[in-house]
């Protein structure tokens, strides 16, 4: 485990006091989601071989909680019986940022849960719009529910050479757990869930959520929609002025004052070794700057 890895579990070990140290794994290498899911299930199911699991992305915001468990009773009753069973959120906009869960145009009425139809994959504007405007697209949340035993043998099926390294792994409470894991899990292959498994498995439903206040904060534009705003539609957290300026998210990690006159919808972000101003409506791009630093070796700002 890398020095990120080791900060990163400690940020987790201290956000969940009440999870026991022991339970919270980081990966010895990015490997996606689906050797990461795999890796739980198989743990799970070495505990309970009945076990129910559900995935849910640690960077959402849920806003309304009683009407988000409410939906959980049919998605963990449908995994219960067997079923891979995945949550959509209906839109309440065309993203473009979001991958979609296409359901049949029948299965519009009350029912929450129905059969799916496809996934498909993060649009272009002019899709998202139709996607939008027919009524039966519900963006993919990231959150799954299936027995282990029902999601491991999809991965025995689909994802073989994963499954099998992460089937010879010792037992969780081995002391050569550890050891094991990061010789074993760097050799897995990169792939999300979603490839590996969700789009080629049969026995998919979907749980069609309503209003439950879901925010995936993927973006600093949606970082700006949680946020306090004032009267012209700025959010600011640390040292800011701002004068005829709307819509502004600003973040000066109180390292000096930043000051905006005049400009609207614009990520302003600093941080000790970088400055990040950008469009809000190109927010989902940013990771695009990510990239070309990683290309250009900026292992100085990675």
């Amino acid at each position: 485990m890398d020095t990120h890895q080791r900060s990163s579990a400690r940020g987790i070990v201290k956000q969940l006091p009440e999870v026991p140290k022991r339970q919270i794994l980081a990966e010895p290498a990015q490997r996606n989601t689906a050797p990461a899911i795999g890796l739980a299930a198989h743990i799970l199911q070495s505990e309970d071989k009945d076990a129910v699991m559900g995935v849910f992305p640690s960077d959402h915001v849920i806003g309304r909680p009683r009407n988000y468990i409410k939906l959980l009773r049919p998605a963990f009753q449908a995994a219960k019986q067997g079923k891979i069973a995945v949550l959509g959120i209906q839109p309440r906009w065309a993203e473009t940022g979001y991958g979609y869960i296409e359901f049949p145009n029948e299965a519009s009425g009350a029912t929450r849960q129905a059969p799916v139809s496809s996934f498909r994959e993060k649009p272009d504007a002019a899709i998202a719009e139709k996607f939008f405007a027919a009524g039966n697209f519900y963006w993919n949340a990231g959150m799954f529910f299936w027995k282990t035993s029902v999601l491991l043998d999809a991965l025995r099926h689909h994802l073989p050479k994963t499954a099998t390294l992460i089937a010879g792994l010792p037992a969780f409470s081995s002391r050569s757990f550890a050891a094991r894991l990061k010789e074993v899990f760097p050799l897995c292959e990169n792939i999300s869930i979603d490839y590996a498994v969700l789009e080629k498995a049969q026995n998919v439903v979907g749980i069609r959520a309503g209003d439950i206040g879901w925010n995936d904060v993927g973006s600093w534009d949606a970082v700006h929609d949680l946020h306090k705003r004032d009267a012209h539609n700025n959010a600011v957290r640390g040292d800011a002025l701002l004068k005829d300026s709307t819509g502004n998210y600003v973040d000066s990690g109180h390292h000096k004052l930043i000051a905006l006159l005049g400009v609207n919808d614009l990520i302003v972000v600093d941080t000790p070794d970088a400055l990040l101003i950008a469009d809000r409506r190109r927010a989902q791009q940013v990771g695009d700057l990510v990239k070309l630093l990683e290309k250009q070796k900026r292992d100085d700002l990675l």
